[in-house]
């Protein structure tokens, strides 16, 4: 809609429309001179703990659709507080600062009337080719629905970002992803403000903002700035909690229940890669304790525990068994738990599950962190499964060179070294003769990536893949895209024993503001519960063995 203009212009003639200022490309073609402009003000953001500015538009725009009708003034309450509807005369010197065309410094602001803009309306994705260049500093409503695909910088910056058409998903974790298509659906909502680590932080009540969450539509006017257009909202931007908490996993169902858990760097040694003090290695063990409890299962394959021999494993357990009963988890012994600062880790129901043979391992190089075999068998008696637990290369790309560095293809650094580490995991049930073999871990390898196709090709089959409804097989959040790196892999003897297969969507959709650190998160947020226990959620499976 055209922005309506009410009331006379001001009496000082201005020297240049704002789409002069604005110009037709990325940057202002005035850029160092002085000049006068005349709009209505769309966002007032003047506080020094705000933006020191405030946005105005022209309520007579020109008809070329490349050049934006708004600016921003950096000019703070001090000089001339202004407010929304304002219609204003701005002297400033129009800059390009930092990829945001903008009026500073502002010499003179004169309030000579009031005005009305209308929102202009947009829907996302942008086409193809299109960027918000031409809509920057503009007063805009974005229809939806728009649901959060991003908040790992809420708790510092106010930021989420949203997306039109559900959430986002790793290219390389399914097929059918564009990735192209998929950046134009996204919108960076911020909150107005340049304070870091906010005392209040926004969408946290009633309960904190969960990945899959949706607004109807959102309002603001459209800054610039570290690199991304970015909606500052000019009203309340609420979002519906259509992704609720689960309490509990989804029944797996069968009579043995195997889970794999990652962590996230559980260290009795403080100060380290976990709880920086005890206090927040308490906060830390009450969350694990809590997932683990409502897990439930009969065996647990752990990663990112210390290592340090049984010290760590041990603490987890005792105060698990302290919340669920004396005596009803045990740790297995890791006969080769490798020199890596962290280990997996095996713990199960002694009551259910009895270990057959001793534990292994593998002694082979590829393995930075060696997996720990265990078989076990029902105590009730019958088929023998065997678990494989796994923590495969990170894709970091510190240390990488030649084949190992980022190829482009999206699966990131030391790919092929996952790939090695997955034949090699195929060489140990070959060579070991393990019966019922079932892979888990955190392999840092999406769903159509090389290291789990390695698996595939050579006999296992994803009950992920086959249980797990395709909106909902993700087990980690990276960059604002869902995707699953914790797999479970079984052989087709006991692949028709599973019964069912479920990710515990407890940590990727919740925001890192809700974890036990005591830092920067907002004292009134930490709950000793098992959301945030970890940043990658735990996968359960159900197995019938008689």
């Amino acid at each position: 809609p055209t922005p309506t203009p009410t009331g006379e212009p001001c009496e000082t003639a201005a020297t240049h429309q704002i789409a002069e200022v604005q110009g037709g490309g990325e940057s202002t073609p005035l850029a160092g001179r002085t000049v006068r402009v005349e709009g209505v003000v769309t966002g007032d953001f003047q506080k020094s703990t705000e933006l020191s500015g405030f946005f105005l538009q022209d309520p007579t725009p020109d008809a070329d659709p490349a050049t934006s009708e708004g600016l921003f003034a950096f000019a703070g309450d001090t000089l001339k507080d202004v407010k929304v509807g304002d219609r204003v005369l701005v002297t400033g010197r129009a800059v390009e600062y930092n990829g945001w065309t903008e009026l500073s410094p502002v010499t003179a602001v004169d309030v000579c009337g009031t005005g009305r803009i209308r929102p202009v309306v947009r829907t996302l994705p942008r086409a193809a080719g299109g960027t918000f260049e031409p809509l920057e500093n503009m007063l805009l409503t974005f229809a939806g629905p728009l649901s959060v695909t991003e908040h790992y910088q809420l708790g510092r910056f106010g930021e989420v970002t949203v997306s039109a058409g559900g959430r986002l998903y790793q290219p390389t974790d399914r097929g059918g992803v564009d990735a192209g298509r998929d950046e134009r659906r996204r919108l960076l909502i911020d909150d107005g403000s340049t304070v870091q680590n906010p005392p209040v932080v926004p969408y946290t009540r009633p309960r904190a903002v969960r990945i899959g969450d949706t607004a109807l539509s959102v309002t603001g006017v459209l800054g610039y700035g570290f690199g991304s257009y970015r909606l500052q909202p000019t009203g309340q931007v609420r979002f519906l909690p259509l992704n609720p908490r689960p309490q509990r996993p989804f029944p797996v169902f069968g009579n043995v229940k195997v889970a794999s858990f990652n962590t996230l760097n559980w260290f009795t040694t403080l100060d380290s890669r976990g709880a920086d003090t005890a206090q927040e290695q308490q906060r830390q063990l009450a969350k694990l304790v809590a997932a683990l409890k409502g897990l439930d299962a009969d065996a647990v394959g752990l990663m990112e525990v210390e290592n340090n021999g049984q010290t760590a494993l041990d603490a987890l357990v005792g105060a698990l068994n302290a919340e669920v009963g004396k005596g009803t988890y045990a740790a297995l012994r890791h006969p080769n738990p490798g020199t890596d600062a962290i280990q997996v880790g095996i713990i199960y129901k002694p009551a259910k599950l009895t270990p057959v043979g001793a534990a292994r391992s593998s002694a082979d190089p590829v393995f930075r962190r060696p997996p720990l075999i265990q078989t076990f068998r029902r105590v009730k008696g019958g088929t023998p499964f065997t678990m494989i637990v796994n923590h495969f290369k990170s894709k970091g790309c510190d240390g990488a060179s030649g084949p190992e560095q980022d190829q482009g293809d999206g699966q990131s650094c030391f790919n092929p070294e996952r790939v090695r580490q997955s034949k090699a995991v195929l060489g140990l049930i070959d060579s070991l003769g393990l019966p019922g073999p079932l892979v888990l871990g955190d392999l840092n390898a999406y769903g159509e990536e090389d290291p789990i196709r390695t698996l595939e090709a050579g006999g296992l089959s994803s009950v992920t893949k086959r249980f797990v409804p395709a909106p909902l097989r993700y087990s980690y959040v990276f960059g604002g895209l869902s995707g699953e790196l914790d797999h479970a892999l079984v052989g087709r003897s006991l692949l028709r024993r599973v019964t069912g297969a479920t990710i515990w969507h407890i940590n990727a959709d919740e925001p890192l503001i809700l974890d036990y650190n005591t830092e920067y998160n907002p004292p009134a947020l930490y709950r000793p519960d098992a959301f945030r226990s970890s940043d990658h959620d735990p996968v359960l499976i159900g197995l019938n063995l008689f």
